[in-house]
Parts: structure tokens; C-alpha cells; sequence
């Protein structure tokens, strides 16, 4: 039976939540620094963890921010970052169970915005954006951070095959270029951009999504196909470790 976007993500992630709260990718990097840095200038009086998934940004927003609310779909997600707060003594940290194409809050509730490795997943990343848009504060800082293409058609397709054959509920990595289109037309006005690269480490991220292994193999088979070009530019190593570009845009 078909099921529809949003549930796939609950399904998703849902069981696996105690994975991404435990992730080493997504609990330490200059990108959390980055933002953990810009809440202590600005002091938000309520901060938007947006997707927040294990809630790496709402812990690292929490000591800077009156409030911070962590939005994701996935209940076991928000369930399993709130133990994760208890743990850490983040009294101020707010759980809301939403899509970010509907996000029930007021116009201008928020002060601060984050969202990390998130509108890869989103159904409409307009919608998502706009709603951002709508539901932060008029001239107010927002970070988003995540995976993106690198634009020629060749790698652009191989990134999307390797990242739907991990996880189903993967739409699409954008490209830079993309970004900012998206951005402007949501309302956003981009002023910074910074990127990077990020080592997979092929077994520890199929595990992490709990990839079917006729679905890991044939990720593997992709790579090992691959032209030498697209090779190169993912760095694949024997194993199937490979990099993801990354980029942190402030608007």
C-alpha cells in the first residue's frame, strides 16, 4: 500500500531516533559551533529548531535562548530528544510534532532559526521556507545547513540515486544555486555561506537508516560503476566511503 510522504518519514525515523540522538556526524561540528556562537550575540528569546531530528541544534541553542522549540514529525524523534534534554538538565527546551510546510505557530513568533540536515526531506521546500519565513520575527537571523549538489547533472543524479537507495523518504539535495533561489523567493535574504565536506563512513551510515542490505549492496554497485569523474568527486574509497558537500547559509 502507497504511503503517504510524511508518514514514510515517521517510519523512517521514528525507529531509529536513539540512532541520530547517538550520531557522531550530527552531534559535533563547526556548523553547531557556528550556531551555538551567533545565539550567544543575539540572545533569542525563542529560538526554532527546525527538524530538529536527534535535537543537536536545540541542545546547542538551549544555553543561549529563553526557549527553544524543537519541531519534527516524527513523535519517537521529539520523545527521544526531550529524554535527551532531561539528561542534559535543558529545562528550556519545548517539543512540537509538525510538518514545516504547516507550522502552528503565530507570524513573527520566533527570533532565531535553525534547521540542519532537514529540507532534504521536506515534500515542498517552498512551502517549508515560506513558512520559516512567516513564522520568524522580520529582520531575525535563520541558519539552514545541509547536504547539497554539486550541480552537473552527472554527480547531481548519482548523489540522489545513493541517498534514495539509503533512506526512501529522501526528496532532494539542492544545489548552492538552488538555495538561494529558494531563500529569495520565500522572502529570506541571504548574507553568508560557508562549506565544507563531510566523510561517510559507508557502514556506519547505512546502519544508521537501518538500509536493507540488497539496498546497501546496491549503493555499492553504483559506486563501483561509477565513471572515474563522479568517483573522484565523492572521494569513494574500496568500501563505499565517500564525501557529502555541506553548506551552512545565514539569511
Amino acid at each position: 500500500m502507497a504511503a503517504s510522504r510524511e508518514s514514510l518519514i515517521i517510519e523512517q525515523f521514528g525507529p531509529r531516533a536513539e540512532n541520530y540522538v547517538g550520531s557522531a556526524v550530527h552531534a559535533a561540528g563547526a556548523d553547531l559551533d557556528f550556531a551555538a556562537a551567533r545565539a550567544a550575540e543575539t540572545a533569542p528569546h525563542h529560538a526554532l529548531d527546525l527538524g530538529c531530528g536527534g535535537g543537536h541544534v536545540s541542545f546547542s541553542l538551549a544555553p543561549h535562548a529563553q526557549l527553544v522549540t524543537a519541531v519534527d514529525l516524527s513523535a519517537d524523534m521529539l520523545h527521544a530528544v526531550g529524554l535527551e534534554a532531561e539528561r542534559r538538565g535543558l529545562a528550556n527546551i519545548n517539543l512540537a510534532p509538525a510538518a514545516a510546510e504547516r507550522l502552528p505557530f503565530a507570524d513573527a513568533e520566533f527570533d532565531f532559526l535553525v534547521s540542519r540536515f532537514s529540507a532534504h526531506h521536506w515534500r515542498d521546500i517552498g512551502a517549508g521556507l515560506r513558512e520559516a519565513r512567516r513564522v520568524l520575527r522580520p529582520g531575525a537571523p535563520a541558519l539552514f545547513i545541509d547536504v547539497v549538489s554539486p550541480g552537473p547533472a552527472p554527480l547531481d543524479t548519482h548523489l540522489q540515486a545513493v541517498e534514495l537507495l539509503r533512506d526512501p523518504s529522501h526528496v532532494r539535495d539542492y544545489s548552492v544555486a538552488e538555495w538561494f533561489a529558494l531563500l529569495v523567493s520565500a522572502g529570506f535574504a541571504p548574507r553568508a555561506c560557508k562549506s565544507w565536506r563531510l566523510r561517510m563512513d559507508f557502514a556506519v551510515w547505512t546502519a544508521r537508516m537501518a538500509t536493507p542490505p540488497a539496498l546497501a549492496q546496491a549503493i555499492l554497485m553504483l559506486q563501483q560503476r561509477a565513471d572515474d569523474a563522479t568517483r573522484a568527486h565523492f572521494r569513494v574509497d574500496e568500501n563505499g566511503s565517500f564525501d557529502l558537500e555541506v553548506v551552512l547559509i545565514e539569511a
